[in-house]
């Protein structure tokens, strides 16, 4: 059985994008078998500890037995700190697994110094998209919330997705018309990613179309396991994975001021499109397995 964690930059607050409005993602996690009918991952739930302190899990993430991190960077820049940061990247150079998502704007941009993985995260501020005619409004709606705001929907509704190159093995769905995953939950302003053009281990796998713009934008960039560590998959948002975005009936914070969909409600194909990617994602980045001895771990 693997180990996987999933975790928050934020403390735990009732009124924010706390770990526990991610609770539908982890019964389905919890549910899902492996080939033999045994349940395949024990899962964690958490919110990272008081700031300013360092993250008692995260900091020390490498010398645990988790074998995949989710990590949901829902803060507005500052959740993660150099030593939670340094146990993370120490994580995965010795072989752990990541799946490390944001939103829009400056949204999570404290995963910018995440090793390899934080360079695929592109923010306003920190790191913005290398394209400079990239750099404006997308969703013109909410418009307190500056680039980068892809609009792929509204919360509640469903988007169109598009495989970028060969079909990536995350993106595999027998039960699909196509063969692959065609469907993940909408949200009114995504936040960007790309593949960093220095690492021959990345590549984006998946695309979204601004429902405002007509404009493509990156949805996923997987990164092989390499020397430079294990499997990962940057994500677009964080909202493909929100109670909220797969249930509009769970609720959201009382700062969300945009109106609701239902087409995932009303489309049932869409969040079985959307657990397919989710098991696809669980089981990937469990083929390779952490490894147990210093892989390229060095000293902080």
């Amino acid at each position: 059985m693997k180990n996987i964690l999933l975790q928050t930059t934020i403390e735990h607050d009732d009124n924010d994008w706390a770990i526990e409005r991610f609770s539908l993602l982890k019964a389905h996690l919890e549910g899902l078998q492996d080939e033999t009918g045994e349940v395949a991952f024990r899962v964690t739930a958490r919110n990272r500890d008081p700031l300013p302190q360092d993250d008692s899990v995260l900091s020390r993430l490498h010398e645990s037995d988790v074998d995949q991190l989710w990590l949901f960077a829902v803060d507005t820049g500052h959740g993660l700190t150099a030593n939670d940061c340094e146990g993370i990247s120490r994580f995965r150079r010795r072989g752990g697994a990541l799946m490390v998502t944001r939103d829009h704007m400056d949204l999570g941009s404290s995963v910018c110094t995440l090793g390899g993985v934080g360079a695929a995260h592109h923010f306003h501020s920190q790191n913005p998209e290398p394209d400079p005619s990239r750099h404006c409004i997308d969703d013109r709606e909410t418009t307190y919330i500056s680039w980068p705001n892809y609009h792929s929907g509204a919360n509640g509704d469903y988007q169109d997705v598009f495989v970028e190159g060969p079909a990536h093995a995350v993106l595999a769905d027998p039960e699909s018309e196509t063969g692959v995953i065609r469907f993940l939950p909408a949200h009114p302003h995504e936040g960007a990613v790309s593949a960093p053009p220095d690492d021959p281990s990345a590549r984006v796998i998946l695309r979204g179309k601004s429902q405002t713009t007509g404009r493509d934008f990156n949805v996923a960039v997987a990164f092989e396991a390499s020397n430079e560590g294990g499997r990962a998959i940057a994500q677009s948002t964080f909202h493909h994975f929100a109670d909220y975005n797969w249930d509009v009936q769970a609720g959201c914070p009382s700062f969300v001021s945009e109106a609701p969909g239902s087409k995932m409600l009303a489309f049932p194909e869409a969040l079985r499109s959307t657990h397919r990617y989710v098991r696809n994602l669980a089981f990937w980045l469990s083929e390779h397995p952490r490894t147990t001895g210093a892989s390229r771990e060095t000293s902080p």
